[in-house]
């Protein structure tokens, strides 16, 4: 079994950020014991190199490793550079084992809220997703933008530029697992084998109509996928149950 918390859109600043929320997520999370937990961007609310020196210094509460990916806030005020500096990597890639891949990217665009993957960064994608293939890979692709409509957020603007060509390389592929954010609204979609998975806000008071501050839990074993989200310091419940595809 692999547990994994996925939080997102944190926006750390002086406005916008509830740290008492933030504080009883963490609390919640480390209790959990999650193998790892993916954060899918905007970690700051301007991009502020002072910010991210806050922002660090909140994620180092949490004890399992961190992986992030920015958001369109992060890349604001040169923050895609500050980001690198103080968070890591802003595209990367990480194996559990031999079976299981997890792959970060950058849907970030500098002082821009739309975002997209690029041409570069599309050719890297494949090539991690053709080994995803070839050795049978249980395989997640994190990124902020979502890559497809979530219902219940308004006029759709800032989906990726590119997502039409991404979501044909993810689904040919047959990744198993997207996470997104960026909306502030959790969702399911299920397209062909891949689930499709977009995360609340974790601590902003940025919140549409009832949504809570929340975060997704993936219980994922060698049959099934179980995503569960948790409303901070109320309801969780059972969000979704897949089968595993199988090779």
């Amino acid at each position: 079994m692999t547990l994994i918390a996925h939080i997102s859109d944190l926006h750390v600043s002086n406005s916008d950020f509830d740290e008492d929320i933030f504080m009883q997520a963490v609390t919640e999370i480390n209790q959990l014991n999650p193998d790892m937990i993916i954060l899918t961007g905007d970690i700051t609310e301007n991009g502020y190199y002072k910010e991210f020196k806050q922002a660090t210094r909140y994620l180092e509460l949490f004890e399992a490793p961190l992986f992030a990916v920015p958001g369109n806030h992060d890349a604001r005020n040169l923050g895609y550079q500050t980001f690198e500096e103080l968070i890591g990597e802003r595209s990367w890639k990480l194996t559990l084992g031999d079976e299981f891949t997890v792959i970060g990217l950058d849907s970030s665009t500098p002082d821009e809220n739309g975002g997209q993957v690029g041409r570069p960064q599309h050719m890297w994608l494949e090539h991690q997703l053709d080994e995803c293939v070839i050795n049978e890979n249980f395989s997640i692709v994190a990124l902020h933008h979502h890559v497809v409509s979530i219902p219940n957020t308004g006029r759709e603007r800032n989906v990726l530029a590119d997502a039409g060509d991404i979501l044909s390389t993810l689904t040919t592929h047959e990744v198993d697992l997207i996470l997104s954010g960026h909306k502030h609204v959790p969702n399911i979609w299920k397209l062909n084998k891949t689930i499709i998975v977009n995360a609340g806000s974790l601590c902003s008071d940025k919140l549409r109509g009832k949504n809570f501050n929340s975060y997704n839990v993936y219980n994922i074993s060698d049959d099934e996928i179980e995503i569960y989200l948790n409303n901070i310091g109320g309801e969780k419940f059972l969000f979704g149950k897949y089968p595993r595809n199988k090779n």
